[in-house]
């Protein structure tokens, strides 16, 4: 079942990774907002984005498999 975020699809295009310096865009997965780069999954709570990144859990530790984008070589 796809779940529709909390929040208009507007606001979804403006947020931003706050954790990587590039600020790459956030995607809706599973009630979480996440970065194919990094990989943190950040959380909603009460229909508010909480993108703090000592809030955000990491989609390795969780040993998700969904594919992502190759983080660039820094």
């Amino acid at each position: 079942m796809k779940m529709n975020p909390p929040f208009p699809m507007e606001l979804l295009e403006m947020l931003a990774c706050p954790a990587c310096e590039e600020r790459p865009p956030l995607r809706w997965h599973e009630g979480r907002l996440v970065c194919d780069r990094c990989r943190r999954a950040y959380p909603v709570r009460e229909g508010i984005p909480v993108l703090l990144p000592e809030e955000a859990s990491s989609l390795a530790d969780e040993g998700n498999s969904e594919p992502t984008e190759e983080p660039s070589a820094r």
